[in-house]
């Protein structure tokens, strides 16, 4: 098998990585939007650079691993789709419903793959999460409460680009709830604060974002973000029910600190972001995108999967800027049910 990898920045050289060393992949080509970085890559993998993206599709390879600027993911995905080829996108498809509604018409009509990198659905601690749902150990779940912090800001030329703190960070926290709890969202109540560094403020953006989420079955959940949490990473999902309450991403590296006597002690070495964070989760769903390429196991995340997330980071956006409700019938590409 020869898989195209388009866009060699971090996530790109860790998912050629993953894939150089697997055993049903017999080759690589990569390409990205500076060529040296792709050449000097594809010689520390004994790989093959390409000079641009026309090459990857010219060359001839059985799958596409799409992990370029946001801005370019939704022309590529038609192309590979035109082109008859399986792709592995990292989120979003697109930072707009039109855009991202029109990649999903062009894999649609071609019949082909698309596999998006929610990587949160192969991490250990949500996959747990997950079947204390399903299983029924929680009895009647009745609250959710999910956060993601990163350490330190972005770059401030990024921010722009983003798409905003729903669409980018909390975007993985709406996708983790609806493929844990097997609900859909119904409304949304969101806000933001730009209180934080002025770079904020400048790309129109919040530092510290909050969503209140009533789902399908009358469970609450809320969403909190922060671009700058100086203790360290820190994602968490807690699941609370009748029964019992489980908590994902409590470990000895959660960067918290108790201030009860008999607590326990802080993190010595707490997550610092989340290519270690979810490096195994990183590895795990390329592994999976090498299956579904070779008709091994279903597509675990579809772009449908990756539009519901959108939605509702839209409504969040809706919310927080005219700060009302808003329902998910408010926005457009609705109509298919949560993974089951």
């Amino acid at each position: 098998m020869r898989i195209g990898v388009i866009g060699t920045g971090r996530i790109g050289t860790i998912h050629a990585r993953t894939l150089s060393r697997h055993r049903d992949v017999g080759s690589l080509i990569l390409t990205d939007a500076d060529p040296a970085r792709a050449q000097e890559l594809a010689h520390r993998l004994g790989e093959t650079a390409a000079p641009g993206v026309d090459e990857i599709f010219r060359w001839g390879v059985d799958g596409v691993v799409i992990t370029t600027a946001t801005a370019a993911h939704a022309e590529l995905i038609g192309r590979a789709a035109r082109s008859g080829l399986p792709v592995f996108c990292e989120k979003p498809i697109a930072l707009d419903l039109p855009g991202t509604l029109q990649a999903l018409a062009e894999v649609a009509a071609a019949g082909t793959i698309l596999q998006m990198g929610f990587q949160r659905r192969f991490d250990a601690g949500y996959a747990g999460a997950r079947e204390a749902v399903r299983s029924g150990r929680l009895g009647r779940l009745h609250t959710v409460r999910a956060t993601t912090a990163d350490q330190s800001p972005p770059p401030p030329d990024w921010l722009p680009l983003s798409g905003g703190l729903f669409r980018d960070t909390l975007i993985h926290d709406f996708d983790a709830l609806r493929w844990v709890t097997g609900r859909e969202v119904v409304d949304v109540y969101a806000t933001g604060s730009d209180a934080g560094p002025a770079m904020f403020r400048e790309a129109g953006d919040v530092g510290t974002g909050a969503a209140l989420l009533t789902l399908d079955d009358g469970t609450l959940a809320t969403a909190t973000a922060a671009r700058v949490n100086g203790a360290g990473y820190d994602v968490r999902m807690e699941l609370a029910g009748e029964r019992d309450t489980v908590v994902v991403g409590l470990d000895d590296r959660t960067p918290v600190a108790s201030t009860e006597p008999a607590g326990p002690p802080p993190a010595d070495k707490p997550w610092t972001g989340f290519l270690e964070r979810f490096g195994p989760a990183y590895e795990a769903e390329l592994v999976t995108f090498v299956q579904v390429v070779r008709g091994e196991r279903a597509n675990p995340c579809d772009g449908h999967e990756a539009l519901q997330a959108l939605r509702i980071a839209e409504a969040c956006e809706v919310s927080r800027r005219e700060r009302r409700p808003v329902a998910l019938a408010e926005i457009a590409g609705g109509g298919r049910p949560a993974s089951g």
